[in-house]
């Protein structure tokens, strides 16, 4: 007999556990990075995430989509002007904003997983005012903070077997209203109001190390607090970490850092036992039941 099909066989058989750890879990994905730009890596991403479903986990994939945007409004003839490192957003680049996120982006992610066998529906935080945002920063323009979620109409979907994808645009207080969020902070916030099992934030870099060099794999909420005061998490780190805080103190189980770049990086973490990347968890809330 092929020795591959026995592997493949024997790798299930241990899968079994986790799988029936996760069924009816609710877990918020953030994809971003380079795995966006490469149709091969896409095409895998939506494998994984269409299997999720399959078996019996309810995910919600929040997107980002940095390097498009800059390239339309590079084509377009738009200036950015950045304040303390941040974009500010007025409106002719809100309106591009949303035009790449809701459109572009949003749609390639639905249809890579329609093309896996899954079913998905593409919205944004503007639908059935899913994300109510204020100003993050007067300065900042039409750059949101959620201060309201409306989670219904994903759990609509995950009772209709669809997988949701959301592009991080919000709607504001006023209907006319329209704010660029952060995509870390919009799957925080969309995890939170969830009080999902999970929160896996896709990244460029393997996760949270500590001052060897090595990945932390266990983090509690004191460790991130100490770890940055000391200057060990620091950089594009922080607002990742100040994300899973946030999300765990609104009744998310954990948050897990994982390398994006690692192929399956999604499955390991969920379906394997040493998982990948940097899990932060609170003390008070047990994991999910063996």
């Amino acid at each position: 007999m092929n020795r591959d099909w026995i592997a493949t066989a024997r790798t299930l058989s241990e899968a079994l556990p986790y799988l029936q750890r996760y069924t009816g879990a609710i877990v918020v994905v953030k994809f971003g990075g380079n795995a966006m730009g490469d149709d091969d890596a896409m095409a895998a991403f939506a494998r994984d995430i269409v299997l999720m479903r399959q078996v019996g986990v309810n995910p919600v994939v929040v997107h980002g989509g940095g390097p498009m945007i800059n390239d339309l409004l590079k084509r377009l003839g738009i200036e950015s002007r950045f304040v303390r490192g941040k974009r500010v957003t007025d409106k002719a680049t809100v309106e591009v904003v949303e035009m790449v996120l809701t459109g572009l982006v949003n749609k390639r992610i639905v249809q890579a997983i329609m093309d896996e066998g899954g079913r998905a529906v593409g919205l944004s935080g503007k639908d059935d005012d899913l994300m109510v945002c204020e100003p993050d920063d007067p300065e900042l323009g039409f750059v949101g903070r959620p201060i309201e979620m409306n989670v219904q109409v994903l759990r609509d979907l995950f009772t209709a077997g669809i997988i949701p994808v959301v592009a991080p645009v919000g709607t504001g207080t006023e209907v006319t209203e329209t704010y660029n969020v952060n995509g870390d902070t919009a799957a925080g916030a969309i995890a939170g109001a969830l009080k999902a099992d999970r929160l896996l934030l896709l990244t460029d870099v393997q996760g949270v190390k500590g001052t060897d060099g090595n990945v932390l794999t266990a983090l509690t909420p004191e460790d991130v607090r100490r770890l940055t005061a000391e200057g060990v998490i620091a950089g594009g780190m922080i607002p990742k970490t100040e994300t899973a805080l946030k999300a765990i103190d609104e009744g998310v189980r954990a948050v897990v850092i994982i390398d994006g770049r690692v192929q399956n990086a999604c499955l390991l973490e969920l379906f394997t036992e040493h998982g990948s990347g940097s899990m932060i968890r609170s003390d008070n809330r047990p994991p999910l039941a063996e």
